[in-house]
């Protein structure tokens, strides 16, 4: 069984952990656990139920009627929110619960719902990429296991797929070649499918290698085919000391052409980067210098 500290579920649901501990007092909205040396703990139900809580009441809801509903009744409304609300935090929360129920059913209602609110593009960088964010979070304090995260990360890579696919295939006359990869060991790809469909729906060509690609093959790509960028992705793969000489590598060998990389690690790097690299913060960073070529 999957156990939470009280700290645990304060970073996860955004409810304090002072706040928890009166509902549990006044409201017995969660009933903690103890272990054989006495130390409170708390379950997957327990923040299943602290999540759905946390939406309806930053939606208004008072606790004192939240705790009223049944269970059938907290989720239905929760529901009814992700429906006609535009709140980013109550779709990311029902997509951190349909991760750990594993309910197929349920990621395809949320997403879709935000998908024909929002669009295809913000639903992924306001709502997927900052549930990504509470992945990796569940991932720190060990509550979520390889299946889980799998099992959403694999739905998600099936939407970017389709996505992709649905671009037009013929690019626009003036249409720039880009190439995209992971370096070696590197397997987080959501974010590399991402940036190949805001390419290809600008109207550029994608040469997409995907995931785990060693330098030596990379280099090898470079002399076969012309591509006019490069574009790559930091997660965990490399250590962050690395990359800036894995950079240089690649820089020598694409030299006089830009080499976007952007991803978590990026922001670790602290040594000056050979001038033809660029990083970027964000997709809609890199949207705009779309916009200029």
């Amino acid at each position: 069984m999957i156990k939470y500290s009280i700290n645990d579920l304060e970073k996860i649901t955004g409810i304090k952990a002072h706040t928890i501990r009166i509902w549990e007092k006044r409201y017995n909205v969660v009933c903690p656990q103890r272990t054989d040396t006495n130390i409170r703990f708390y379950n997957d139900e327990d923040l299943k139920k602290l999540l759905n809580i946390s939406t309806l009441n930053k939606h208004g809801f008072k606790i004192s009627d939240i705790i009223k509903l049944s269970h059938e009744g907290l989720c239905q409304k929760v529901l009814e929110i992700s429906n006609t609300s535009n709140d980013y935090e109550s779709y990311i929360n029902n997509l951190i619960v349909s991760m750990i129920e594993m309910d197929e059913d349920k990621f395809e209602k949320v997403l879709t719902s935000a998908v024909i609110k929002i669009g295809f593009e913000r639903t992924i960088t306001n709502i997927i990429y900052k549930f990504l964010e509470k992945v990796g979070l569940l991932w720190q304090v060990g509550t979520i296991n390889p299946a889980q995260e799998h099992f959403i990360t694999n739905l998600i890579r099936q939407k970017l797929i389709l996505a992709i696919d649905g671009q037009e295939n013929s690019p626009k006359p003036d249409a720039k070649t880009f190439l995209l990869f992971l370096p070696e060991k590197e397997l987080h790809e959501l974010g590399l499918l991402f940036y190949s469909y805001i390419i290809k729906r600008a109207g550029h060509r994608v040469i997409y290698l995907g995931q785990s690609v060693p330098l030596k093959d990379i280099l090898e790509v470079i002399k076969i085919r012309n591509a006019d960028f490069i574009l790559t992705y930091f997660v965990a793969a490399l250590d962050a000391k690395e990359i800036p000489l894995y950079l240089k590598k690649i820089s020598e060998g694409f030299s006089g052409n830009d080499i976007f990389i952007t991803g978590y690690q990026v922001d670790q790097i602290e040594e000056k980067l050979p001038q033809n690299i660029k990083t970027l913060r964000d997709a809609e960073e890199f949207k705009s210098y779309l916009n200029r070529i």
